[in-house]
C-alpha cells in the first residue's frame, strides 16, 4: 500500500517502514502518524511479517513533532482531540519493533524511537527532549519512558535544559541498546529483525509481553506473570521442535 509520508519495504518476514517527511525532518504531523498507524496495522495483520523496523533517513528519525501544526492549538483542542494520543500505536503491536535511528531523534521524535521495542543507534544519532526551548513539555511520554531507561538525573537534566545527547551518551545511559556506523545502520537492523523473525513468534511475543511488564508492575508481580507465561510456552509446538532440535542437534524449523 502506497502512502503519503511513509515508505515501506519488506525483507523477507521483517517489514521496514521509513518516515518519510524530508523537507521537515520527518516532523511528527497529524497525516504522517495517520501513515504510520495504518503502516503499523498492515504490518501486524500480514502473518508473514515477523518483525518490523521503524526508521527516518541519514539525516533524521523525526525532529519533533510539527511546531507549525501545533502552535495554535489551546487546551481544548489538545483535551478534546486527545492530541498525541494517536502516536501510542506503536507500543499497542504485539510484533515486535525495532528503531533503527540515525540522525535527529528529538522531541517527539525521541519519544517516537522510546515507543519502540529497543533502539539501534547510528553513531550520528542524537536525542534530545527540547519541548522546554518552546515554553511546553514533552507530551507523548519523554518525562516517563525517557525517566524509566536512563534514570531520575540524567532525566531530569535533558528535560529541564533541552540538550541533547550524542548515541555514545545514549548507550551509556541505556537508552539505546547498540551504537552501530550510520552506513551500516539498516544493513545491521534487518540483520537483527531477522534474526529475531527466524524465532518462534510466539515466544517472541511472550517475551515482549514480560519486559514490559516489568515497567509496569512490582518484581514479585513481573515474576509470577513471567512464570505464568513460561509455563504457557509449553503448550506450544515450537517448544517441542525447538528442544527436539537442540537434542538432535540440529537447527530448529519453527512453524508459529
Amino acid at each position: 500500500m502506497a502512502y503519503e509520508t511513509v515508505l515501506t519495504e519488506t525483507h523477507g518476514p521483517v517489514r521496514l517502514i521509513r518516515l518519510n517527511r524530508p523537507e521537515a525532518l520527518n516532523a511528527l504531523s497529524v497525516q504522517l502518524i495517520k501513515d504510520l498507524n495504518a503502516a503499523l496495522d498492515e504490518a501486524e495483520a500480514a502473518q508473514e511479517i515477523r518483525c518490523i523496523i521503524l526508521t527516518g533517513s541519514e539525516k533524521a528519525f523525526a525532529a519533533g513533532a510539527d511546531v507549525k501544526e501545533m502552535q495554535s492549538n489551546t487546551y481544548l483542542d489538545g483535551y478534546l482531540g486527545d492530541f498525541v494520543a494517536q502516536w501510542e500505536r506503536v507500543t499497542q503491536m504485539r510484533k515486535p519493533v525495532i528503531a533503527a535511528v540515525a540522525g535527529f531523534a528529538l522531541g517527539g521524535g525521541s519519544e517516537l524511537a522510546m515507543m519502540c521495542d529497543f533502539i539501534l543507534a547510528a553513531d550520528n544519532a542524537k536525542f534530545g527532549q527540547p519541548e522546554i526551548k518552546l515554553g511546553i513539555l514533552p507530551g507523548a511520554g519523554g518525562t516517563q519512558r525517557l525517566t524509566h531507561l536512563v534514570g531520575k538525573s540524567k532525566a531530569m537534566e535533558l528535560c529541564l535544559t533541552g540538550r541533547m545527547m550524542d548515541a555514545a551518551e545514549a548507550e551509556r545511559a541505556g537508552l539505546v541498546s547498540r551504537v552501530i556506523p550510520a552506513a551500516d545502520l539498516i544493513p545491521e537492523a534487518i540483520k537483527v529483525a531477522q534474526a529475531i523473525a527466524g524465532m518462534s513468534l510466539p515466544a517472541v511475543m511472550m517475551a515482549k509481553e514480560c519486559i514490559n511488564r516489568a515497567y509496569e508492575t512490582t518484581l514479585s508481580e513481573g515474576i509470577r506473570f513471567e512464570r505464568r507465561v513460561f509455563y504457557a510456552t509449553f503448550a506450544t509446538p515450537d517448544q517441542k521442535e525447538g528442544m527436539q532440535a537442540f537434542v538432535e542437534k540440529r537447527p530448529p524449523a519453527f512453524k508459529s
